[in-house]
């Protein structure tokens, strides 16, 4: 029989603000997180894309010292997103071997990595920490969080670039209906904001250049965008089945309905361009969750203000909702905390449960001029959702054609 998957906690740390209270409130006043970089290796490097999305709160200002300094920062900054959404869970007490964890990172640790391999370079072998292989493995982060909960039920880690954390959800969706665990702590974090990404990124043609204006240059679907802004940050959901939290009379935000996970298997860094796997892995999402496309009421879209990736993405809901597309309520929250590329579908996930909790849809902001090819529906405002039941689904899609896709209904 199939379980109901509900969500109870939520946790955060963005450009946006320190806690997901303090980033769902910006997003709502149509802030922006993204600022010019005031690191010495900005000029050093001459890097032709001087500002991204870093966190409003550094982690190691939040976390104990001796604990920041075995973890990298991705680890970091998983950590503060979880002990947040554990405890807005209410602490729920239980057999740690009924605890488990899913985490997402796209990169993992590089800023270990490449400090290390300058370490090595400049001042040779002995200088090279002890602990820098366990900091900058992939699972780092999600060894973090299920030692520092004792979550021994397992520890698993998602790296599917962009679609990383929402196809964590999905894995935490999975285990909970397998009865892995009672309560899964899930997300993804990313702090990969370095000169060697953005010098990538930035050769392959991806990243804005808007230099000059950083806080307006995430713009999805405006007709002058031209590129992502790397951001950096956290967020972590605490899942559980509905019965588990019945039971320990937890606070409800909304069900995991349903997820849908697929791949393109088109090209390395271009979306598959009429959005047939993403188109997919909507409809996997509503089948799961027992819906159908008139269903749903909002839609958080990937939206990474790029001029291929955005189209792909609308030509992906005109297939799945039709002429339908263009009325429901979406919103492209990047354009506020940038892309948190492995962190960036559960930060978006969790404002999709706020979303639904509140009967509020966030805003888009720095849409000037709408494309002609993205006919949806925008505001620059936040959007009442209304009284009535409420379906929404949240959209991942990452390089190496990765699509995931969750669906979440209103409680």
């Amino acid at each position: 029989m199939t379980k109901k998957i509900v969500i109870t906690g939520l946790g955060a740390t963005s450009p946006l603000g320190g806690t997901m209270r303090e980033s769902w409130e910006a997003l709502l006043a149509g802030e922006s997180g993204v600022r010019a970089l005031e690191q010495e290796w900005v000029g050093q490097y001459d890097l032709p894309v001087t500002f991204a999305a870093q966190v409003a709160v550094k982690p190691d200002t939040v976390l104990e010292r001796p604990v920041a300094k075995r973890l990298d920062p991705s680890s970091q900054l998983a950590l503060v997103a979880a002990k947040e959404a554990f405890a807005d869970a209410g602490s729920p007490e239980l057999d740690p071997e009924r605890l488990g964890v899913d985490w997402a990172t796209g990169i993992g640790g590089v800023w270990t990595l490449l400090d290390a391999w300058d370490a090595l370079r400049e001042k040779g072998p002995r200088r090279v920490m002890p602990m820098t292989v366990p900091m900058l493995m992939p699972n780092a982060p999600a060894a973090a969080v299920s030692m520092h909960f004792e979550a021994r039920a397992y520890a698993r880690t998602v790296a599917s670039a962009c679609a990383s954390s929402t196809e964590s959800l999905a894995m935490a969706y999975e285990h909970l209906q397998q009865g892995l665990a009672d309560v899964v702590i899930a997300g993804g974090s990313e702090a990969a904001i370095h000169p060697v990404t953005i010098a990538s990124f930035a050769s392959m043609q991806a990243l804005s250049r808007r230099n000059d204006d950083p806080a307006t240059a995430s713009r999805p679907y405006d007709v002058t965008r031209d590129g992502f802004v790397m951001g950096e940050g956290a967020a972590a959901l605490v899942l559980e089945t509905e019965e588990h939290a019945l039971a320990r009379g937890a606070r409800i935000y909304a069900e995991l309905a349903g997820t849908g996970v697929t791949a393109d298997s088109h090209h390395i860094t271009a979306p598959e361009p009429e959005g047939l796997g993403a188109s997919r892995a909507v409809h996997a999402a509503l089948a799961q969750a027992g819906a159908t496309p008139d269903e749903v009421t909002h839609i958080n879209a990937h939206a990474t203000s790029t001029p291929v990736g955005d189209v792909a993405e609308v030509r992906a809901l005109l297939r799945v909702f039709g002429e339908r597309a263009k009325q429901i309520p979406v919103s492209a929250t990047k354009a506020a905390h940038g892309h948190l590329l492995g962190g960036t579908g559960a930060l978006e996930a969790a404002f999709t449960t706020l979303a639904l909790h509140e009967r509020t849809a966030p805003p888009t902001i720095n849409v000037t001029e709408q494309d002609p090819d993205a006919p949806l529906s925008i505001s620059a405002t936040p959007v009442a959702l209304g009284d009535g039941p409420q379906l929404a689904v949240s959209n991942s899609f990452g390089f190496g054609g990765h699509n995931a896709v969750v669906a979440i209904r209103s409680v």
